[in-house]
């Protein structure tokens, strides 16, 4: 008997989003026979468009708890056997990853069907800024008029022009905007024909090796290296949303210098960029600072006084009904929120985020846009690209975000009785929790915001990176770019 063998995989019967390989043996006693099989199964898998043939690695030795070397070992056979080609760099330090990105050739980023990244989501961030800075080319952010009227007067690309068109915002404390300020719409943007953007085969694929892997659990449903190998290998598609985010000036007394950035997850302040600042300082336990610092932070109870200015988004455009409630005690009750089953969750196949490459684009906003404000003093700010589900905060910052459909979901924590922020923090942590009903919680989707710290200095959180500003803008570019993952099936 003449024997071969098939590498392929199965779906775990109690988790479905995990995936494990599997082999069958197939046999026969003429070897002619076995061969035309083998030959056949072989031309079969070349003709599928949609699987790479040839991908560039990024390795971070130093995510997590120091496992990305391990990490890739583990799944690098599974590449191999898929007659995979990679061409595989471990960073040597903080940043080399960027550096790698940024000076590689558009003609030789060309010849990959894709940039895998082995580490967290700081890793993949710092792959994604790389990628970027370099290559998109897409207007500044949207803003209110006093908001461009204060750094437009040291750069050139904000200022309004006399004959521009503004629209009046209907309520007094509304700022305003202009649709042509900016730049906005899909002309607008400028093409590399070597490499137009954005690119309609590369792809970025994560492999999980990092601290919270967030990204990873929202476009695949499972923590787990050989399943997002698997998803690359076998060349799944989903789209994700990414956040331009500019720093204006990154303290008080600073020049007005914009420096871009961009997030794929999650952008925070206040307490979310208290907790990386002062992890920071304990690198060597791991992980695990992260739990330290957070409990420091906590203890600390920090506010800041702040203006965030939005973009008001237009009926129909949410995918779900604004959380309103009777406000009791402080805590929003659930009797006038929408229910749980009336939430569109994101799953594989989305709807909602079934979109075309070409829709990679800002929000287009129509003539006359509303900015709304917040003032006050917030625990913390956030703007949430994707749910950011991960094992401490299983329905994650916002249960029914979306990968693709081109909104922030603005989270605004006022200054509150410890007691309360402590409930709040809880209900992140607990499966079915509703950490946004309180009354000191605002929650906006929108496609743009702005933000300006009444103190000297600012950090952020981007994607679990260090980030300064004083004053900020963002907007979403929605779809910008494509990953190996087919998103969650529960």
């Amino acid at each position: 008997m003449f024997r071969f063998m098939v590498h392929g995989f199965q779906k775990s019967e109690r988790q479905p989003n995990l995936w494990v390989l599997a082999e069958y043996t197939f046999g026969h006693r003429d070897l002619p026979i076995c061969e035309m099989w083998v030959n056949r199964l072989n031309a079969s898998l070349n003709l599928e468009e949609g699987r790479p043939k040839n991908l560039l690695v990024f390795v971070n030795p130093m995510s997590g708890k120091t496992k990305g070397c391990r990490t890739w070992e583990t799944v690098a056979s599974i590449f191999a056997r898929a007659k995979i080609k990679t061409k595989v760099v471990v960073t040597e330090r903080a940043g080399h990853a960027f550096d790698v990105m940024a000076s590689t050739t558009n003609k030789e980023l060309n010849s990959y069907d894709g940039v895998i990244a082995v580490g967290g989501d700081g890793f993949f961030n710092e792959i994604l800024n790389g990628f970027l800075s370099s290559r998109h080319k897409a207007p500044y952010p949207p803003a209110p008029s006093d908001f461009v009227h204060s750094v437009g007067s040291n750069d050139d690309s904000l200022a309004q022009k006399p004959d521009e068109k503004v629209a009046e915002a209907s309520d007094q404390n509304d700022g305003q905007y202009s649709s042509q300020d900016n730049g906005l719409g899909p002309s607008n943007f400028l093409q590399d024909s070597e490499f137009p953007y954005p690119h309609e085969w590369l792809r970025f694929g994560i492999i999980p090796a990092g601290s919270t892997d967030a990204i990873v659990m929202c476009t695949t449903g499972a923590r787990d290296a050989v399943t997002s190998a698997l998803h690359i290998v076998l060349g799944k598609r989903v789209y994700l949303d990414i956040a331009q985010i500019v720093s204006w000036k990154a303290t008080a007394a600073s020049k007005v210098e914009p420096c871009v950035r961009y997030a794929a997850s999650f952008a925070g302040y206040g307490f979310y960029g208290d907790v990386i600042t002062e992890s920071e300082k304990y690198r060597w336990m791991g992980p695990k600072r992260y739990d330290f610092a957070g409990t420091k932070v906590f203890l600390r109870h920090r506010s800041y006084e702040a203006e965030i200015a939005y973009l008001e988004v237009e009926s129909g455009r949410t995918n779900a009904a604004p959380d309103r409630g009777c406000c009791r005690l402080g805590i929003l009750q659930t009797s006038g929120s929408p229910n749980k089953s009336d939430r569109v969750i994101c799953r594989t196949n989305c709807n909602i985020c079934k979109i075309k490459s070409s829709c990679s684009t800002p929000y287009s906003c129509p003539e006359e846009a509303r900015w709304l404000r917040s003032r006050g003093r917030f625990l913390s700010v956030g703007a949430a690209v994707i749910s950011n589900r991960n094992e401490k905060a299983p329905d994650g910052l916002v249960v029914d975000a979306h990968l693709a459909d081109g909104l922030l979901h603005l989270i605004l924590i006022k200054d509150c009785p410890h007691v309360l922020y402590l409930w709040h923090l809880i209900e992140l942590t607990r499966k079915g929790g509703n950490p946004l009903n309180f009354k000191f919680v605002e929650h906006y989707k929108t496609p743009a915001f702005t933000f300006t710290s009444s103190g000297n200095e600012s950090v952020w959180n981007l994607d679990g990176e260090l980030f300064r500003a004083h004053q900020l803008s963002a907007q979403v570019f929605q779809g910008l770019i494509s990953l190996f993952a087919s998103g969650p099936e529960v």
